[in-house]
């Protein structure tokens, strides 16, 4: 069994009483690891670490930092296969999709390196003669990250890589369910020569997760997580008055129109739906289908669905693996059974499987109403409602009642819709005839409840930054 420690200014530390937590893997429920549990005393120098590596760090030119980043990448993608045979033990992702995501993260690490010689500030004309106004761009200083367990590598290096490059030095947080790989990864970072405090990464729990986010020193907080994970961050954020960036719940609507690509849609939604067993926050959670071919529809998402076989996919990679953990299965098929019970029909799936591992089979439901709790909360796993519309504006009204605005998509060849469904959906981000990827070099941010700032692309690097304005007579 592999016992993790923490990564502190550049040092691996135990906790200084000794504690630990467990990790299992889902797909078996046996215990395969444990992590340190940072104390209290430990995350505050943590913290008064990254303040005092940032003052150097921030002073690096922009184009050193990315060299940083460049050998940080290569360092990721050296120990792919170790960071990918953690990544998955603990959360049974395949051990090629587990690689896949420690390689792509390199990718997004390179890819922020490359602003390195773009990050820009502005001059701006003044009111006054002989008088100049420069809007310059600086690091907010110490970044306090809150990482996931559905992408745990991919959504790290998506907030870190950012933060350095505009000169800010991090304190990580993994999710307790999946901290192995962010600590293979840490050994990364000691493998590119990263200064040390420049990056720390403790497992902790909900207490010592508060004593990092009020740290003094912390002056942003990034969370990519649940909606009441996000309010708890906004109450630690009071603390210093912190700057946050909050990716939080999302229930993405796809609007399939009767001229659409039927087959195309329907193999593209249930890909969406069962790819890491539904726990991904863009994935399609609600279909919207044009009530001429709602049935045609119907019948070929429950052929797909049916046919997806759940296991082990150490064993069998073309299987749907598990949810990350018992109470996810168990409140997900809760959800399940509280919407048949007022009136869902359930097509195909809804029955906890029996055997170990947290699986739960490919769920289909019809006959469901906008106003269930089935469609209006997020189930975060393999469960799909189908509603049918009249007419453009009627999708786009019940696509549009919703607490959440991260993700959403059409299937159409009506230009005029999907120009319509442009302008007028209430999400971050649309997808025309294709399902959420989230392209790195775009913006991913979320509207509503779905969130405050924004990951990815020119913008979400600017998230890390503040600015300064220069008033300058001469």
């Amino acid at each position: 069994m592999t016992a993790y420690l923490n990564l502190i200014g550049n040092q691996w530390l135990a906790a200084e009483d000794g504690a630990t937590f467990a990790v299992d893997n889902p797909a078996t429920e046996a215990q395969f690891a444990t992590v340190s549990a940072a104390s209290t005393v430990q995350v505050l120098q943590a913290c008064d670490q990254a303040a005092a590596a940032q003052r150097g760090w921030r002073k690096l030119t922009s184009v050193a930092r990315g060299a940083h980043l460049h050998k940080l990448a290569d360092a990721l993608v050296a120990r792919s296969a170790q960071i990918g045979q953690a990544l998955a033990q603990e959360t049974g992702k395949s051990l090629q999709d587990a690689t896949d995501e420690a390689v792509y993260a390199a990718e997004v690490t390179r890819y922020h390196a490359e602003w390195a010689r773009r990050i820009e500030g502005e001059i701006i004309p003044s009111d006054s003669p002989r008088e100049n106004l420069m809007l310059h761009r600086e690091p907010m200083g110490v970044v306090a990250c809150l990482i996931p367990f559905n992408y745990p590598v991919y959504t790290l290096l998506r907030k870190i890589a950012p933060a350095l490059i505009a000169g800010n030095t991090v304190v990580v947080r993994p999710s307790n369910n999946t901290p192995c790989s962010a600590f293979e990864f840490a050994q990364a970072v000691l493998d590119a020569g990263l200064p040390p405090g420049v990056v720390n990464i403790m497992a902790m729990g909900h207490e010592q997760a508060q004593a990092m986010c009020t740290h003094p020193k912390v002056a942003m907080i990034t969370l990519t997580g649940g909606l009441s994970a996000g309010r708890r961050v906004l109450d630690y954020a009071k603390a210093n008055i912190a700057k946050v960036s909050l990716e939080l719940g999302g229930k993405t609507p796809a609007i399939v129109a009767a001229d659409a690509d039927l087959d195309r849609a329907a193999s593209d939604i249930v890909r969406s739906k069962t790819t890491n067993c539904g726990q991904l926050c863009t994935a399609v959670e609600r279909v919207y289908v044009q009530d001429s071919v709602h049935d045609a529809l119907v019948a070929k998402l429950k052929t797909l669905l049916a046919a997806r076989t759940i296991g082990d996919r150490a064993l069998h990679p073309e299987h749907m693996g598990p949810l990350i953990s018992a109470t996810a299965r168990d409140d997900i098929h809760v959800m399940v059974q509280r919407a048949v019970a007022q009136g869902a029909q359930l097509d195909c799936g809804g029955m906890l499987p029996g055997g170990p591992g947290y699986f739960y089979p490919a769920t289909l439901l019809t006959q469901v109403r906008q106003d269930m709790e089935i469609v209006q909360d997020e189930v975060f796993g393999p469960v799909l409602c189908v509603l049918p519309y009249r007419d453009i504006d009627h999708a786009l009204a019940l696509a549009n009642d919703h607490q959440f605005g991260l993700a959403s998509v059409i299937y159409s060849a009506n230009y005029q819709d999907i120009m319509q469904a442009s302008n007028e959906i209430e999400a971050g981000e649309l997808y025309i005839n294709r399902t959420p990827a989230d392209p790195y070099q775009g913006y991913h941010a979320g509207w509503k409840r779905s969130g405050l700032g924004g990951d990815d692309g020119k913008h979400g690097m600017l998230e890390f930054t503040q600015t300064r304005l220069v008033v300058m007579k001469y």
